[in-house]
């Protein structure tokens, strides 16, 4: 299964790795049930995987995918995007049928 980690994203944990001195840092992806459309994102960090974890790796940075959230995000995009409005990881995901207007939350096809 394959995850893609975007290089702007990979620059943006390296940038807080180097901010937080913590050159483990890992961006850590996960599917949750709940959210306004049954599914949302969950987006955070870790230093170290867990065993169930699948590993991708894109300029030297690593992102974790447990193997209960892998198969919704089979062939997603993880970016990093800069706008007017903020900055943001986003997830582009082929799996979704839609997403809700805040972006956290999605339905499957």
């Amino acid at each position: 299964m394959t995850v893609e980690l975007t290089s702007a994203a990979a620059a943006r944990v390296a940038a807080l790795a180097e901010n937080e001195g913590n050159p483990k840092l890992m961006l850590r992806v996960g599917v949750l049930g709940g959210g306004c459309s049954g599914f949302q994102y969950e987006i955070g960090f870790a230093d170290q995987a867990n065993a169930d974890d699948q590993i991708f790796e894109t300029d030297g940075v690593q992102m974790v995918i447990d193997e209960t959230s892998l198969p919704f995000l089979e062939g997603a995009k993880v970016d990093f995007v800069q706008e007017l409005i903020g900055a943001s990881f986003r997830i582009e995901n082929p799996n979704a049928a839609s997403n809700c207007g805040c972006g956290s939350s999605f339905s499957l096809l």
